[in-house]
């Protein structure tokens, strides 16, 4: 599985290089969507496991053909639409979707090289669905998304298998991009459920317009305060020994994962939410521990957003000692010193390379 990942990362770094030179579906197949099905240990030049252009009839019209099919036993059990690197998706899924009731194939994929839409018919047999069950983005990695990307790998792949989590799969991931959806800029029902039981009032729009802002504010704090109060356990066990650092810190990100995040937020919503990868926690711990020499760890709190990761102190925006980079795969660290210096990462653990200029950062604050 290790090496698996680190198959995935590279070629995630291969397309930051790439994407830019590449003008053409061709090229997008052969540069970024062929190394990636190799890396699933499927043979790209033996046609008993791939099939380029492969022939799906569809009504009337014969001899319609679709960029891949991977195959088992003499049969297509993968379709593989492909576009070109620089086009969206969205427009496409109605072509893969007539492609896909004319073969014995239960998934199909529609790729740009960069996002990977997984597709099929849990709603109607023999029918794909609209929405896709799994998205996978190489420019935009997330460690739990390795495990289901895995499934497809060739040695392991199993067709009843997969579907048994498909299901889930789909629906949580609607669930969580809904949810993203009201965290970023919450919509009046939600905001209606949330007040339901802390306000008596009558719910008029003034009120919820009022209450826009609180509620985002409030979930935000919650959030980082389950955070805070997880953490806080470990930090007072830790005897601060360097050499421990990664393996204290391995600990703490697997009971500390996304799920156990916010338990307490779904004992109001019944649902789960995304409040950050596991990478970014993972990296908020290893500062956390080493401001723990000079600062009481209870002042350590993050802000997350699209950009970048904030670790800072008194929960006050002012006060950020530094800020990860870690949405795409190349990672960073920004001091919050008189030249805003910044130091490019290759995995989490180098921040222990920059402990000094951390702690003297944080010293402006005490």
């Amino acid at each position: 599985m290790e090496t698996f990942i680190q198959q995935i990362k590279t070629l995630s770094s291969r397309i930051e290089r790439l994407k830019d030179n590449i003008e053409t579906e061709e090229a997008t197949k052969t540069s970024l969507i062929m190394p990636l099905i190799q890396a699933l240990g499927y043979d790209i030049f033996n046609p008993q496991e791939l099939v380029p252009e492969f022939v799906a009839d569809v009504g009337i019209k014969k001899g319609e053909k679709i960029d891949y099919a991977i195959m088992e036993n003499g049969a297509p059990v993968i379709l593989i639409e492909a576009k070109s690197v620089h086009e969206k998706l969205q427009k496409h899924d109605s072509q893969l979707f007539r492609y896909f009731g004319t073969t014995k194939a239960k998934f199909a994929i529609l790729t740009n090289g960069i996002e990977y839409k997984f597709f099929t018919d849990l709603e109607e047999a023999n029918k794909m669905d609209e929405k896709p069950f799994f998205i996978f983005n190489l420019i935009e990695l997330r460690e739990n998304h390795f495990l289901e990307l895995a499934k497809f790998r060739k040695n392991f792949f199993n067709v009843e298998n997969v579907l048994t989590t498909a299901s889930e799969l789909k629906y949580t991931n609607e669930i969580k991009n809904f949810l993203t959806q009201q965290w970023d800029e919450p919509n009046e029902e939600f905001i209606k459920f949330v007040l339901s039981d802390v306000y008596q009032g009558v719910k008029t729009k003034k009120v919820i317009d009022n209450f826009r802002d609180i509620v985002k504010k409030s979930l935000n704090q919650f959030v980082n305060e389950k955070v805070n109060d997880k953490l806080q356990k470990a930090l007072s066990s830790t005897d601060g020994n360097e050499t421990d650092l990664a393996e204290k810190i391995n600990e703490e990100v697997a009971s500390t994962n996304e799920e156990e995040l916010i338990d307490e937020l779904e004992k109001v919503a019944d649902e789960p939410i995304i409040v950050t990868t596991e990478e970014e926690i993972e990296g908020y711990v290893l500062i956390k521990l080493m401001l723990k020499e000079s600062i009481d760890a209870s002042r350590v709190y993050y802000r997350d957003n699209k950009s970048y990761f904030n670790v800072l102190l008194d929960d006050n925006i002012r006060k950020w000692i530094c800020r990860l980079g870690f949405n795409t795969s190349n990672k960073y660290i920004q001091l919050n010193d008189e030249l805003k210096t910044t130091h490019r990462l290759e995995s989490v653990n180098d921040i222990l390379l920059y402990k000094d200029e951390i702690l003297r950062v944080s010293k402006q604050f005490n």
